[in-house]
């Protein structure tokens, strides 16, 4: 982190990170654009990762009193309940062993690499706007319904999201519809799958990279947190009505133009 950059790097960052978390455009892969064309420089990428504690939140929060009512209806051995805490733990068990596995490869190669986020979010952005036109028909449209093995390789997609660019929620959308899920449950279910898988991120590299963080990155840290917690509840709160109406095609073509914008400037600047 540069010190002259002041925290108005990092304040913008944890906008771009709340903004973007759950949406299918790639919240790492802005992230580390913007950081890279604003010379910013977190050690480890630590600052990336810590900040999306921020967004975990803001699921906690706008979901609340639904997640208190999972919690008692799983406790209370309700078939419905146990089906989904079972799928969301399915879920996450692919992306947390090849996280692990990768962590370094991840850290310090590909996510020095922009030129492959530009292309990432560019091929997913034609994917997710190819299969929001397929007339598909759901089969499934409550997430309390999603069988295990349904979860499990929606796991197997989210994992694909370990390369910035893909989009955790853009991965697992896309495998969820064409799994024979809804666009609404879809959206919904990457939701809940993000609280385990971006929690344990959060506790792996705070305890990995705890020598790197001081107190000017853990200041900056502060500042990226609150912005991405404000501004993730915000979307959260809209997103799936949001979905309902309009479909994943804004979010492809959107995913598209910074991809390309990203490249030009790649190019032109280094």
């Amino acid at each position: 982190m540069n010190a002259d950059q002041g925290l108005f790097v990092p304040l913008l960052l944890g906008i771009i990170e709340g903004l973007t978390e759950f949406i299918p455009v790639s919240s790492t892969g802005h992230l580390l654009l913007v950081g890279h064309f604003l010379g910013f420089n977190s050690p480890g990428r630590t600052f990336e990762v810590l900040i999306q504690l921020g967004a975990i939140l803001a699921i906690v929060v706008a979901y609340f009193w639904r997640l208190i009512g999972i919690a008692r209806d799983a406790l209370a051995r309700k078939p419905g309940a146990l089906r989904f805490v079972l799928g969301v733990v399915v879920a996450s068990v692919p992306a947390a062993l090849a996280g692990v596995l990768l962590h370094d490869f991840i850290k310090t190669v590909i996510y020095e690499t922009p030129i492959v986020i530009c292309i990432m979010l560019i091929l997913g952005g034609i994917i997710l706007l190819y299969v929001d036109q397929l007339r598909l028909q759901p089969r499934y449209t409550d997430i309390y319904a999603y069988p295990p093995l349904l979860c499990f390789y929606i796991g197997l997609f989210q994992m694909l999201a370990l390369v910035p660019g893909v989009s955790r929620s853009g991965a697992t959308i896309v495998g969820s519809l064409l799994l024979g899920t809804d666009k609404r449950s879809a959206a919904e279910f990457t939701f809940f799958i993000a609280l385990p898988i971006m929690g344990g991120a959060f506790v792996f590299d705070l305890w990995k990279n705890r020598e790197l963080i001081t107190a000017d990155l853990g200041l900056g840290i502060a500042v990226g947190f609150a912005a991405a917690f404000l501004t993730a509840w915000v979307v959260v709160r809209h997103l799936l009505d949001f979905i309902s109406k309009n479909g994943f095609a804004p979010f492809a073509y959107w995913r598209i133009f910074v991809g390309a914008v990203g490249l030009w400037g790649i190019l032109l600047f280094g």
